[in-house]
């Protein structure tokens, strides 16, 4: 069973929570959303900083949650492309990664929402060290916030990914209200980024029954199945917990998905030279997505030091593309961000837990 976490911080707290807390010290419903606008619009790094509230208000917020946000930074890199990767820890002392990667006209956060990963898939190191607990919906989102206070003045998150560390539909519970709260905003004194439910990606192993439940939450938001393989023994082998499940009821559950939502699944796939990678492998899975609305983000396998695979040659990758096209199936291979840091999910997690005496899960 995974353990959880009793402290409170105030990026826990929902808009009617932060009400209800407000009126209890006496305050106008309205402080709430001035509080929200403060730790979401401003970036404010201290409650000192929040200068329109009352100082016993402030003086109120920091002697129940100590800091706007709840987490410290224990690590920063930063990549030549300027993609930036922090090391959070957590108000027990986990810790658990988030990247900010930036484009020309997007600045996307990739966020996680476990401590370590249950799914054990071979090539990442996400779960080396297991799983230890789901994340709070505040933890969710002070991982997006972080992101965001590194932004130069002026500039703000376009797109969010929940592609790190665990698996989301695992921890639907936690999710969805940080989701909610981070596509609030705008016009609504609720807080938020305003973002649109387009703007959110959510990535999952594949849990056919979480991927339904998702489905009828009833936004539009982007689902990505990370696929990896074409058959059954292959993704097993790569994907274990695929041995309950199978590729069919996961492409089931995802056609179900876009039924409900008009929204295109993305199937994820790694590719591990001399392993998945091959003309065979290629045609296998475009025959497995024929006709389906569906597209194929290649990712080229980001090595890692403890794992031994390899990257894939680019006449491979190419190659790939090529058939999938030829199918009508739609692919594109992911830019590779990050590459001169621990950039790969769980990586810098990995190296820190490690450097304390975390023993590796096997």
């Amino acid at each position: 069973m995974l353990s959880s976490v009793t402290s409170r911080a105030l990026c826990d707290l929902s808009h009617v929570d932060l009400v209800a807390w407000c009126a209890a010290q006496g305050e106008p419903a309205y402080r709430a959303g001035q509080v929200r606008r403060w730790l979401f619009e401003k970036r404010a790094a201290s409650f000192d900083d929040m200068a329109d509230l009352p100082r016993a208000l402030r003086e109120a917020l920091a002697a129940e949650f100590g800091e706007p946000l709840a987490s410290r930074v224990v690590r920063h890199q930063v990549a030549r492309d300027r993609t930036e990767k922090l090391l959070l820890e957590l108000a027990d002392g986990s810790t658990v990664e988030c990247v900010l990667m930036r484009e020309p006209k997007r600045r996307t956060v990739c966020i996680s929402t476990q401590v370590g990963c249950a799914m054990g898939c071979v090539f990442c190191a996400s779960g080396l060290l297991g799983v230890k607990r789901n994340l709070t919906a505040g933890e969710i989102i002070e991982q997006v916030l972080r992101a965001d206070r590194l932004l130069d003045p002026g500039e703000r998150l376009t797109n969010v990914v929940v592609m790190g560390i665990g698996e989301p539909l695992a921890n639907l519970a936690n999710l969805l209200p940080a989701l909610e709260t981070l596509a609030s905003g705008g016009p609504q004194p609720r807080g938020g980024l305003g973002l649109s439910p387009r703007r959110f990606t959510v990535s999952t192993v594949g849990l056919p029954d979480k991927i339904r439940e998702f489905a009828e939450v009833g936004h539009p938001y982007n689902l990505a199945v990370s696929l990896h393989a074409p058959n059954d023994r292959l993704r097993t082998d790569l994907v274990p917990v695929n041995k309950n499940i199978g590729i069919a009821a996961i492409l089931d559950a995802a056609d179900h998905y876009f039924e409900k939502t008009g929204r295109r699944v993305t199937y994820e796939y790694v590719l591990l030279g001399g392993i998945n990678d091959g003309t065979r492998h290629a045609n296998e899975l475009a025959e497995r997505l024929r006709g389906r609305h569906a597209h194929v983000n290649l990712i080229p396998m980001n090595a890692v030091a403890e794992m031994p695979f390899r990257d894939p040659t680019p006449e491979r990758v190419r190659r790939f593309v090529e058939i999938l096209e030829a199918a009508g199936v739609a692919a594109t291979i992911r830019k590779r961000k990050g590459a001169d840091i621990d950039a790969a999910c769980g990586q810098l997690r990995l190296k820190s837990e490690r450097q304390n005496g975390e023993p590796v899960a096997r």
